[in-house]
């Protein structure tokens, strides 16, 4: 039998876990796909012929959603455990899902989502 790994130092993050330094801005966090997202609750969405407009309230941002179907993922980030599963649900086709996660981190970086947690579920 192994003995456990020593506890971190007070402060200190546990081994392996990723921190992110403070003073990186929330917008430059990478974004990891992985996790589970949701439409920022500062965000309204305004469906329009093209897909929507997607304006923030907090950061006063306005940006535009060019397809119905990054909508309806958008929509449904919240309802799923990651970005993957997501897009499966609203059968976007495989090819299409990395373009798909570009779109969301860029979404992510201008705050449009933003990750999901307990607290925010």
């Amino acid at each position: 039998m192994t003995d456990p790994a020593p506890a971190p130092a007070a402060g200190q993050p546990a081994a392996g876990a990723v921190t992110v330094p403070a003073d990186i801005p929330a917008d430059e966090v990478p974004f990891d796909p992985s996790l589970p997202w949701r439409k920022s609750p500062s965000v309204a969405l305004r469906p329009e012929p093209f897909g929507a407009l997607v304006y923030h309230f907090g950061n006063r941002k306005l940006s535009f959603l060019k397809s119905k179907p990054l909508v309806a993922v958008v929509t449904a980030l919240e309802a799923h455990p990651d970005v993957p599963s997501t897009l499966v649900a609203c059968a976007v086709p495989e090819a299409q899902h990395p373009a798909y996660v570009t779109a969301l981190a860029t979404l992510a970086r201008s705050q449009m989502i933003q990750r999901r947690t307990e607290e925010s579920a």
